[in-house]
């Protein structure tokens, strides 16, 4: 078994890598599209709206599917012969999109909860709109989408074991190899059971270190 404790290691880098990036990747997609869809009707806010619809109401697995057997089969069609999409690839592009799906929505929300005296105030100063966004807006907006937006990073670490299922050895997939292998699945996932809390446990951790240094302003 000292092998997969080896392989343990490197799945678990694996496994935070494909969470960091997907995360920043969908922080900076559900930011974009929450501004886009406080700015009225327009047509890219149509289409952030059916875009989080379909995130919010499609399975996690099913668009990783679809966007690994998609991407192959695009990238297949496009060479003229078989490519099979890299595996962390399509986690990363898969988790991004469900990460700024629902991050929209918090952000949205938190958003449009950062009192409107406050942009006045800004105005009143003569600050520019990108001023009064990246000054006022967006700081005050953050601490208010704290707890939530923690909790979908929470999501996400566990959200990465769905990837396993196309082949990425993450650390979903080196504890169903093991139990396999050895026999031995309690062992195995237990294991697996282990870095996934210390995984959440600092992210946790981190958020309630967050919210005590930027609390939210008084309503």
């Amino acid at each position: 078994m000292a092998i997969f404790a080896l392989q343990f290691v490197n799945a678990f880098a694996v496994t935070v890598g494909l969470a960091l990036i997907s995360g920043i990747l969908g922080t900076a997609i559900g930011m974009f599209s929450a501004i886009a869809k406080l700015a009225g009707p327009t047509q890219f806010g149509r289409v952030v709206t059916a875009y989080t619809t379909v995130v919010r109401g499609v399975p996690e697995l099913l668009i990783i599917l679809l966007i690994y057997f998609g991407g192959t089969a695009l990238a297949s069609a496009v060479t003229g012969r078989y490519m099979e999409v890299n595996a962390f690839t399509a986690g990363v592009v898969a988790l991004s999109v469900v990460f700024g799906g629902y991050a929209t929505e918090v952000f949205r929300g938190a958003i449009a909860a950062v009192p409107a005296g406050q942009t006045e105030a800004a105005k009143s100063l003569g600050l520019s709109a990108g001023q009064r966004w990246i000054l006022v807006i967006i700081p005050q907006m953050l601490r208010l989408a704290l707890p939530a937006y923690g909790n979908l990073w929470i999501s996400l670490f566990k959200d990465t074991a769905l990837v396993s299922v196309v082949g990425l050895s993450d650390i979903m997939r080196v504890a169903f190899v093991g139990a396999g292998s050895f026999r031995a699945p309690l062992t195995f996932y237990l294991a697996a059971c282990a870095l996934y809390l210390v995984l959440t446990t600092i992210t946790l951790l981190s958020i309630r270190l967050a919210e005590r240094r930027y609390p939210a302003f008084d309503r």
